[in-house]
């Protein structure tokens, strides 16, 4: 099988429920991480990987994401009359070619399975990428092209993995290791969200993957997992069950979790903090809350 990696789906179908009220209106795929949407940083990282056709999961109320891909003649136009050519380049490295992007509705949310599988007839018989935008990934080189660089090795199915404590495994997906090369791991089962305690490791699957046609084949065969949900995770274990290899990739960098207030937060900061035009500033307010804070101890 050819192992050009050239289509990414995102499933960008939920609520965004835990960043209410401002998901009210506001998909949460557009929320800023300091000057730029999630979605941006995701379509970046897949870019860097040689991505070519992305292919958006939505539901209702997400019209707002398409537009943010689409042209902006108005305002180009001001941004031109008035020679503010850096913010010009800025607002045109957004803009996506026509042809290359191509929406699709899930209709119901029946999990991260059902969505990528609703991807299926656009996939045809090529390897894929999925990337969940909600999981952000600092890396000098982008976690995807890490893995797109991996994949063309190994082949078969390939997640991307980090290590957590294990209290945190009841949230993940979870490898449960054959053999370890690197950064690659070769799996030997998965495990959607195990009960604490009973996790075969503490390397948990997050939002990235590469993955062959035969995974959307598998959703055939399974049922509602975790959650009474279609689980992408049981799609996956399938492979392993068939005889077929399903790698971890170790990647380097720092994923943050902008599914979560508390992640949105930290990314916040990491990414402020990473930019030279903001980074003396916001340091120093940063140290004058902490000083601020101990004082008042």
């Amino acid at each position: 099988m050819d192992r050009k990696v050239s289509k990414a789906i995102f499933p960008v179908a939920g609520l965004g429920t835990r960043f209410l009220p401002a998901t009210k209106s506001v998909p949460k795929e557009i929320m800023t991480l300091v000057d730029r949407p999630l979605i941006q940083y995701a379509i970046d990282e897949a870019r860097a990987a040689g991505i070519e056709d992305f292919i958006f999961v939505t539901s209702r109320g997400k019209s707002a994401l398409e537009d943010y891909f689409d042209l902006a003649p108005d305002l180009e136009a001001a941004l031109e009359a008035s020679g503010k050519t850096k913010l010009l380049e800025i607002l045109r490295s957004t803009n996506m070619e026509s042809g290359t992007i191509a929406y699709l509705r899930q209709h119901k949310a029946l999990g991260l399975g059902h969505a990528v599988s609703c991807a299926r007839k656009l996939i045809g018989d090529e390897p894929f990428a999925v990337i969940l935008p909600d999981d952000v990934i600092a890396a000098e080189k982008p976690c995807l092209q890490q893995m797109v660089e991996a994949y063309q090795e190994t082949g078969g199915a390939m997640v991307a993995a980090m290590e957590v404590s294990p209290a945190q495994t009841a949230s993940y997906g979870v490898l449960d290791i054959a053999a370890q090369d690197g950064p690659i791991v070769r799996a030997k089962g998965m495990v959607e969200k195990p009960a604490v305690g009973t996790a075969p490791s503490n390397l948990a699957v997050i939002g990235r993957y590469i993955l062959t046609p035969q995974v959307l084949a598998n959703f055939d065969k399974i049922g509602r997992g975790a959650g009474g949900e279609i689980q992408l995770t049981d799609a996956i274990a399938e492979e392993i069950s068939a005889g077929r290899n399903v790698f971890g990739y170790r990647f380097d960098g720092q994923r943050y979790d902008c599914g979560s207030k508390a992640g949105f937060l930290q990314a916040t900061v990491a990414f402020a903090l990473a930019r030279e035009e903001l980074r003396d500033e916001f340091a120093e307010f940063l140290a004058q809350m902490h000083a601020t804070k101990q004082a008042a101890q």
